[in-house]
């Protein structure tokens, strides 16, 4: 199966903006450590994921990844996306078990290619003030503006009646799901048997 490969979206670089969220140049500063990643986590793990014991990883001539810029593709593109894994595997030329591989072992890769970075995202307010070199309220009166004041599920309800939580990092939304939709009631006529009389 013939699939998708770096090489073809270089002719136009807003393809690799519109598959990766990075551009072109941003993509080639992030191939070098995510392949020393790689490198480093196939020397100790093969890709079905058991220990490696034996020889040492080498890419064959028939690697459904072959550069290192398809598999920084091939998992960047995954995870803007989030498509099934036989839909991706099938856009890059991979069966699904092998794309499920494949994703299971670039998500780490990645994940430790932009902590050497310093580039891994932050999770709450207190990083994502220092990474910005700002201080951690001038941080937060935004995310506190686009908080709403009153409960949205209870808007009766006296906001003084509990201590304050400290903002989350996103405003919530309301809550969406079937519990809170309102049921129908359905009129059925209902047939029931009934016996005659007692057996003896």
């Amino acid at each position: 199966m013939a699939g998708l490969r770096f090489a073809d979206l270089t002719k136009n670089p807003v393809d690799v903006l519109d598959f990766t969220s990075l551009t072109l140049d941003e993509f080639q500063l992030l191939v070098g450590p995510f392949e020393t990643a790689f490198r480093a986590h196939m020397a100790a793990w093969q890709l079905d994921g058991h220990p490696r014991t034996a020889r040492t990883y080498t890419t064959y001539r028939t690697c459904p990844l072959p550069t290192p810029e398809d598999r920084l593709l091939f998992i960047l593109s995954y995870l803007k996306s989030n498509p099934l894994q036989v839909f991706h595997g099938r856009l890059f030329g991979i069966r699904q078990n092998k794309a499920n591989q494949w994703i299971h072992t670039l998500r780490p890769v990645l994940r430790a290619t932009l902590a050497t970075l310093g580039d891994l995202p932050r999770r709450d307010l207190d990083d994502l003030a220092c990474r910005l070199g700002m201080a951690p309220a001038q941080v937060q009166e935004p995310v506190a503006a686009a908080i709403p004041a009153t409960d949205p599920v209870n808007p009766n309800a006296d906001p003084t009646d509990h201590a304050p939580a400290p903002p989350p990092l996103f405003a919530m939304m309301a809550p969406n799901d079937p519990f809170h939709v309102p049921r129908m009631r359905q009129n059925r006529n209902v047939a029931r048997a009934a016996r005659r009389s007692a057996t003896r």
